[in-house]
């Protein structure tokens, strides 16, 4: 067991598809916050474990497996002071392909989004952190102009906004977010949608993750299929777009692939990235009066499909889990002018899918 823990190394969670036999699971490492070098120290095996979630008080972590016909969640046990993790419960989704899940800052439930049956289900959490039942299933319908890609919903992901009255689900089949009323202390159908149930987004665009500002007033969408970034005015689960930027510099015509999108813990720079033939991270300076955003450069992944990143609690390093290349890229982070470079540190893992401190 390790005692009194340098407060200089913090864990970082690395969820990765074991599909190709390259990885076994979800992996733990010991990060350095003043040099950025990240040591082994647990590996915890698991079938394509994609997407991650601590919990608020740190003692539970939540897992999807992106397994088909039919997806897995998995709760598990940290124990921090020897990043040890012990496995509670595992669910079936009853969906195909979860690719996220959501905790409330409370733990009283988890929503899963299973991507291929485009369904979103919503767990109960046990004070002890065992998941409990299925509370909800959520059905959608629709389909989008790009037919190789939209034949019919697929639900991506789902956030909560920053007071969690509200959860906002991404649709990349149908191009819609979805906008519903969270009821934490219900035990069933949590989730109430708005009397506007959702906003339509760019025809063929593919939503896929948000972020939100520290205040909430503003939210950050990012499509996959045609790689921009909306920024969204936030005021009581009304959204209303205000922005459109590009992820790519003008002159390119390859395909795209857009993966991730971070604010800074400052909120003063936002970062998303870009797979297919691309391979980028654009970094764009927040107004801090009106929540647009400027165009900083882009930043070359040094890899391939960069899928997810992080950014270290301190804002000192931004992590890239470049799927494609079975790498992750560690690059110093100014604060003042949020570009990178490179720190020389790597970790060599196979297919990485998600990244948490």
């Amino acid at each position: 067991m390790i005692q009194n823990m340098d407060v200089s190394i913090i864990p970082l969670f690395i969820g990765t598809y074991t599909r190709t036999g390259k990885s076994k699971g979800i992996y733990i490492y010991d990060f350095h916050t003043d040099t950025g070098k990240a040591v082994i120290n647990n590996v915890i095996e698991a079938e394509n474990p994609s997407f991650l979630a601590i919990s608020p008080d740190r003692k539970f972590m939540y897992a999807v497996n992106e397994r088909s016909p039919l997806g897995t969640v998995c709760a598990y046990r940290y124990y921090e002071q020897d990043r040890k993790i012990e496995l509670l419960s595992k669910k079936p989704t009853e969906g195909v392909s979860p690719c996220h899940i959501a905790i409330d800052s409370r733990s009283r439930h988890a929503i899963v989004s299973n991507y291929t049956s485009g369904n979103l289900n919503v767990f109960s959490i046990s004070p002890d952190g065992h998941l409990g039942e299925l509370v909800q299933k959520i059905e959608y319908e629709g389909n989008g102009p790009n037919l190789r890609r939209q034949e019919k919903p697929h639900i991506h992901s789902a956030f909560f906004s920053k007071d969690e009255h509200f959860v906002f689900i991404q649709d990349l089949g149908t191009d819609r977010i979805y906008i519903y009323r969270y009821f934490p202390e219900s035990d069933n159908f949590p989730l109430q949608p708005m009397p506007i149930p959702f906003i339509e987004c760019t025809a063929g665009s593919g939503p896929r993750h948000i972020t939100l500002s520290r205040d909430g007033k503003y939210v950050y969408l990012v499509h996959e299929l045609i790689a921009q970034v909306t920024v969204y005015t936030h005021n009581e689960g009304k959204l209303s777009a205000i922005q459109e930027v590009g992820i790519n510099e003008e002159c390119f015509k390859g395909t795209d692939g857009a993966g991730e999108i971070k604010l800074s813990p400052d909120g003063n720079f936002l970062y998303a990235s870009n797979r297919g033939e691309a391979n980028i991270l654009a970094i764009y300076a927040v107004n801090p009066k009106n929540g647009t955003l400027t165009k900083i450069g882009n930043q070359s992944v040094l890899g391939f499909g960069p899928r997810h990143f992080t950014i270290s609690p301190d804002g000192k390093f931004l992590l890239i889990g470049n799927q494609a290349s079975d790498e992750v890229v560690i690059f110093k982070r100014d604060k003042n002018t949020g570009l990178l470079c490179d720190s020389g540190q790597r970790i060599s893992i196979g297919t990485p899918a998600c990244l948490v401190f």
